[in-house]
C-alpha cells in the first residue's frame, strides 16, 4: 500500500463514480450551451488582491480560507476560492467587452479551494460549473440564469431543491439599510469579531450560521423594507420571469451571499437532504464588480453550482443516473495471429466512435472473458488460430448469451449495424 494519502479535506475521483460527476457537469453545461455561453478557463491560482477586492477584504473566504502564498518572485497569489472574479478578470483583460456584444455570456468548469473545516459536503477542494452574465442590466438575464439552473438540476432528475430569492439593492438603498441593521446589531450581545464584522460588512452577519447569533436576529430589520422603488421594480419583474417560465422559488427576505460584490438580486439553490450543508449552488447580480478589480462599470450576473453537493443531493434522492457503457465491445485474441487482427479491428471501431477495448497481457480464454464481463461490454469478439483460418471471429452477445460467426472482413459493419 501506498504511504501517501489524498491531502485532509479532499477525495479522489476515480471510476465509477467519477462517471456521476462527469455527467453531472455536461448536464449543468448543456443549458449553458445552448443559451449562448461559451467556455472560459482560467488559472488555478490569481492575485490574492484580486480576491481581496472582489470577494472582501472582511469575508470569511478572504481572512480565513484562503490559501495564500508567496513566490519566489514575491508575486503574492492564492489559490481561486471562487470563479466570478476570475471570469471577470479575464474578460476585462481579453477586452470582450468591447467587442460589442454584451452580454459577454461565459460559463466555466474547474477545481476551487477553501480551508475549511471538512464535513460531509464541504470540501478544501471541490468542484464547481458556474455561469457569468457580463455588461447587462437585465432582470431577464437574471431569471434567464435561474431557470437554465433550475433546468439543469431537472434533467438529472433532482426534485426535492428549493430556490430561494432576494434583493440585496444598491448603491441608493442599501446604504440606508445598513445603517439600520448597524443600529440593531449594536444592540445584541455579539462576541468583538462578530462586532467588527458589523462595522465592516454587517450584510455578512446575517449569513453567520451559528445558533448563538441565528438566536437574536428575529427581529432583525430586512432589507426588503428599505428598496428603493427601481430595486423594487427590478426585482419584482425578475420574479414574475421566472414564474412565468414555471420556475417554483421561494422569497427569502434573509438570504444574503457570503461573498461582498452581490447586489440587487440574490438567489440560492438548497436541498434539504444533505444536511448543514443544504446549498447546492447560487449567485445573483454583482454590478459594481467590475470597478471594484479596476475595470469600468459593467453590470452582471453569474452563479455557480457544486457539483459535489450535486452528486450528494443526487444519491439523497435516490436518483440513478443512466450513465453510457464505457466499452460496447471487448476483444478477446487467442493467440498470435488473433492478438494482431483483432488489435486493427478494436481500432476500426474506435475510429467509428464505438467504445471498443481489448484483452491486454496474454490472458487465457477463461481469465479473459471475466474482463470481458466487468468491462460492461454487450459484445465480445473472440478469436482463436481455427476461427482465423476459417475467415471468421466469434460474436457473443453478452446479455442473451448468444455467440454466432461473423466474417472477419464484415465483423466491424456488423457491429456498426447492431449498436447504431
Amino acid at each position: 500500500m501506498s504511504t501517501f494519502k489524498a491531502p485532509k479535506g479532499t477525495y479522489d475521483l476515480i471510476p465509477p463514480d467519477s462517471a456521476k460527476y462527469l455527467a453531472v457537469r455536461d448536464a449543468i453545461a448543456a443549458p449553458l450551451r445552448n443559451s449562448g455561453y461559451g467556455y472560459i478557463e482560467t488559472p488555478g491560482f490569481e492575485s490574492v488582491e484580486l480576491f481581496a477586492r472582489g470577494v472582501g477584504e472582511s469575508t470569511d473566504i478572504v481572512t480565513k480560507e484562503m490559501y495564500a502564498f508567496e513566490t519566489k518572485g514575491g508575486d503574492k497569489l492564492a489559490l481561486r476560492p471562487e470563479g466570478t472574479a476570475s471570469v471577470l478578470r479575464a474578460a476585462l483583460e481579453a477586452n470582450l467587452h468591447k467587442a460589442g456584444n454584451l452580454p459577454v455570456k461565459l460559463w466555466y468548469s474547474g477545481s476551487y479551494y477553501r480551508y475549511e473545516r471538512p464535513q460531509k459536503g464541504r470540501y478544501r477542494h471541490f468542484s464547481q460549473v458556474g455561469a457569468e452574465a457580463i455588461g447587462a442590466e437585465d432582470p431577464a438575464l437574471d431569471a434567464e440564469l435561474i431557470i437554465l439552473a433550475d433546468q439543469a438540476y431537472r434533467s438529472l432528475g433532482l426534485r426535492d431543491f428549493r430556490i430561494l430569492l432576494n434583493s440585496l439593492g444598491d448603491k441608493e438603498c442599501r446604504p440606508v439599510y445598513r445603517a439600520a441593521l448597524q443600529d440593531f446589531l449594536r444592540g445584541l450581545d455579539l462576541d468583538e469579531d462578530t462586532l467588527r464584522r458589523a462595522e465592516i460588512n454587517p450584510l455578512r452577519v446575517l449569513d453567520d450560521k451559528r445558533d448563538a447569533v441565528q438566536k437574536q436576529l428575529g427581529d432583525a430589520p430586512l432589507l426588503r423594507d428599505y428598496l428603493c422603488d427601481a430595486c423594487k421594480a427590478y426585482h419584482e419583474e425578475v420574479r414574475e420571469l421566472i414564474t412565468a417560465a414555471g420556475v417554483v422559488f421561494e422569497d427569502d427576505p434573509k438570504l444574503v451571499r457570503g461573498l461582498d460584490y452581490y447586489t440587487r438580486t440574490t438567489f440560492e439553490f438548497v436541498h434539504d437532504g444533505l444536511g448543514s450543508q443544504s446549498a447546492v449552488g447560487g449567485g445573483g447580480r454583482y454590478d459594481g464588480l467590475s470597478e471594484m478589480i479596476g475595470g469600468p462599470a459593467l453590470p452582471s450576473v453569474g452563479w455557480a453550482l457544486g457539483v459535489d453537493r450535486t452528486v450528494l443531493a443526487l444519491e439523497a434522492e435516490g436518483v440513478e443516473l443512466e450513465l453510457p457503457s464505457t466499452t460496447s465491445v471487448f476483444a478477446v485474441p487467442l493467440g498470435e495471429e488473433a492478438r494482431r487482427v483483432l488489435f486493427g479491428k478494436v481500432t476500426e471501431l474506435r475510429k467509428l466512435g464505438i467504445a471498443a477495448d481489448f484483452s491486454y497481457g496474454a490472458k487465457g480464454l477463461k481469465g479473459a472473458m471475466k474482463n470481458a464481463n466487468r468491462s460492461g461490454a454487450r459484445y465480445t469478439i473472440v478469436a482463436g488460430e481455427r476461427d482465423l483460418t476459417e475467415g471468421v471471429v466469434q460474436l457473443k452477445d453478452m446479455e442473451s448469451g448468444e455467440q454466432t460467426a461473423v466474417g472477419v472482413n464484415e465483423i466491424v459493419a456488423e457491429l456498426e449495424s447492431r449498436l447504431g
